[in-house]
């Protein structure tokens, strides 16, 4: 399947008022049509307002695939415009079901690799004034993912994006989904899942203390 970009897109942080409490956020991204610089730690002129969660060298890139606004227009009736999950990138030709953990993917000038797959916050419901939104994204494991910056450069709508190198355990984004989210006591799953190096060190943590709950009980 070709590859495609169907929008960058950047956003500043700006203050949002949900369930009577103030609180600051990036989520609401635009497109922009001119090339910007991908650093090691985000796009040119984005911004990250929570650095604790979002943001660092795992998840310097936050990508939603296309393919899913059609889902949630007819299914949560959402008018979507690029950019409406808070991702950078908006791709087509890159789902969940057959992305790899590891890959490694030339982005215009930048490489970059998949890290880990989003998991999506309550200022997703916040944005769009949806209560469930968040859970309703992770139970249909239409997530997206995170890209790491091996190699900084220049990207715009128009650049070339292609598969450099599958990772050769080909464990999926919609697996590391499945295992994190549903079948959380799947042992060798999980230990799976810890062989893969380029695994975010976010992700490693949380099934590693998983794994040791299991083997203690």
């Amino acid at each position: 399947m070709t590859l495609k970009i169907k929008a960058v897109n950047i956003g500043k942080t700006q203050k949002l008022v949900y369930k009577g409490k103030e609180l600051l956020t990036s989520i609401y991204k635009t497109p922009v049509e001119k090339k910007v610089y991908l650093t090691a730690h985000r796009l040119e002129g984005d911004e990250q307002a929570d650095l604790v969660h979002h943001g660092g060298e795992d998840k310097a890139v936050c990508v939603y695939p296309y393919e899913h606004y059609r889902y949630w227009e007819e299914n949560a009736d959402l008018p979507l415009d690029y950019g409406a999950f808070g991702e950078n990138l908006t791709t087509f030709g890159l789902l969940e079901e057959k992305v790899c953990i590891g890959n490694i993917y030339q982005l215009g000038e930048a490489v970059v690799q998949v890290s880990q797959p989003r998991q999506p916050c309550y200022k997703l419901a916040a944005k769009h004034g949806i209560d469930d939104l968040a859970l309703r994204v992770q139970q249909t494991g239409y997530t997206g993912f995170y890209f790491r910056v091996l190699t900084e450069g220049a990207i715009s709508q128009n650049s070339v994006l292609h598969l450099i190198k599958k990772h050769p355990k080909e464990v999926t984004v919609s697996f590391a989904n499945q295992i994190m989210h549903h079948d959380k006591q799947n042992k060798d799953a999980i230990k799976l899942l810890l062989e893969i190096d380029e695994l975010s060190s976010d992700w490693k943590q949380t099934f590693l203390k998983r794994l040791a709950k299991i083997e203690k009980e």
